[in-house]
């Protein structure tokens, strides 16, 4: 079943208006539902690690593969989309974050919950994101930067509520009880798919996914059938095999950009280095509240805090970084937004008082804040738009493989130290260092740019050495957006 089959079927249905609201109100619920949650998860660190007599390393592999699919399920989710549309991927990600915190809340073992809350929950959340944040690109034309923006408060909404829903269930019915409930809400992502209908263009022609580019190998035997050959030579299938497989790496990784952008190579490089570190906070500081004496609902509350905050300062950041005093600089923005970042981990090892954690949240939030407005808007400063699809999925891979072995890591050396401070030491390690890379690996680049301007010396490939401005004005209306955009947040 295609999207534009299921087009043809539905009611039409305008872009920019009437419907398309209703399909913007289900994306920021989406958001909420899948990006908001992993916020919650350090409120049942310390319960886990109890039932399953588990070490601090062990536990926090359950939220760090969560994470890790979250973000890094992009290109399935792509290839998901392109085949069954966005309605059907966000309805399956539903059923499968339901069926997979409904399975958890049966889990034995912390290994178990790797599988259902690690890997089912992320994945289903995965599916349901992305695919809910594409369908905005066939709905919205004129007003597509703004819906998108909009969307994003669904994110800041989750981590405020997440954290305090949870903390109420784990007091009143512990966390088995806790997980059954948080199966049947993330359902509700089935009822946000089931909104997204379909579009169907005013002059009554569906708007369909593009059909996948038909494999090289079967062009190849099709030809050689023609010609009179009973089989294609197993060589020749080998080959065509081999042709398809990078062409589809090509299209979903580009690996060529990374290779000869290096505007991009710094800027993946130093990401991937960052989120070592930027997911360490949200896991252990309700624990190492915790353990300080801080009450269980007064450290929940902190990561609340964090996200009511990110609601206000990240439009705002949004709006600043835009401002034509920073066209060409954002780099240097995103670059200080993660030096904040990292500096402001020293509060926490100053005191672990409930008073100063309060003012540590709230410098991390802003920094937060810039950092989840600026990704991947200085991802599009350094890519052309024409490449932004697979640029963002290997980017997105990488990052997730730090996402997935950062917490698990720093668990070990807490476990082998009994110190909660080295989670916050690590953390402005990797945080400090790649911002001083980026910043100062493109400032490097832009004054070798601009000697080689002085000196006008002819480039081949201008590309792979400028730190260009990018348009990333939305598409025409005559146009139709793209089908699948990888999009996560930080």
């Amino acid at each position: 079943m295609s999207q534009g089959g299921a087009a043809a079927r539905g009611a039409a249905t305008s872009q920019d208006e009437g419907w398309a609201w209703m399909v913007l109100l289900a994306a920021v619920l989406l958001q909420g539902l899948t990006l908001g949650f992993p916020s919650c998860i350090g409120v049942f660190f310390t319960d886990l690690q109890h039932e399953f007599q588990a070490s601090n390393s062990e536990t926090s592999w359950f939220p760090s593969i969560m994470v890790a699919v979250l973000h890094g399920g992009g290109p399935l989710c792509s290839v998901l989309v392109k085949r069954f549309g966005c309605r059907f991927a966000v309805m399956l990600g539903g059923l499968l974050s339901g069926v997979g915190m409904v399975s958890s809340s049966f889990c034995k073992s912390i290994s178990q919950l790797y599988l259902t809350a690690g890997l089912i929950t992320g994945l289903g959340s995965c599916f349901s994101f992305q695919a809910g944040v594409t369908v905005l690109g066939y709905y919205f034309v004129r007003w597509r930067t703004l819906a998108n923006a909009m969307a994003s408060t669904g994110v800041s909404l989750g981590f405020t509520l997440w954290p305090l829903l949870s903390q109420y269930l784990l007091d009143e019915m512990g966390w088995r009880n806790t997980f059954l409930i948080f199966g049947g809400i993330l359902l509700n992502c089935c009822v946000c798919g089931a909104i997204m209908r379909p579009v169907q263009l005013a002059s009554g022609s569906p708007l369909q996914s593009p059909k996948p580019a038909e494999e090289p190998g079967k062009r190849a035997e099709g030809a050689q059938l023609s010609n009179g050959a009973s089989s294609p030579h197993p060589e020749l299938q080998q080959q065509t095999r081999r042709t398809a497989c990078f062409q589809m790496l090509q299209k979903y990784l580009a690996f060529d950009i990374f290779c000869q952008n290096k505007g991009y190579q710094i800027y993946t490089i130093g990401v991937t280095w960052m989120m070592m570190g930027f997911a360490l906070p949200h896991v252990y500081l309700v624990p190492y509240a915790i353990q300080n004496g801080v009450e269980e609902r007064r450290a929940a509350l902190l990561i609340s805090i964090i996200g009511f905050i990110n609601i206000f300062i990240r439009p705002l950041t949004g709006l600043l970084s835009g401002h034509r005093v920073f066209t060409g600089r954002r780099i240097y923005l995103f670059s200080l937004a993660v030096l904040l970042c990292g500096l402001s981990n020293f509060i926490c090892v100053i005191s672990a008082e409930f008073s100063v954690l309060i003012i540590y949240c709230v410098i991390l939030s802003i920094a937060m804040s810039g950092i989840g407005a600026l990704t991947f808007q200085v991802l599009m400063d350094v890519v052309e738009m024409d490449r932004f699809s697979s640029a963002l999925g290997l980017f997105t891979i990488l990052e997730s493989i730090t996402l997935l072995i950062g917490p698990p890591l720093t668990g070990l050396l807490v476990d082998i130290t009994s110190d909660f401070h080295y989670v916050f030491y690590n953390s402005s390690f990797f945080l400090i260092s790649a911002a001083l890379f980026m910043g100062l690996s493109f400032f490097a680049l832009e004054k070798k740019n601009k000697l080689k301007e002085a000196s006008k010396v002819p480039l081949d490939n201008p590309s792979r050495y400028q730190y260009n401005e990018m348009p990333t004005e939305p598409q025409s209306e005559s146009q139709s957006p793209p089908a699948v955009v990888y999009i996560t947040s930080i």
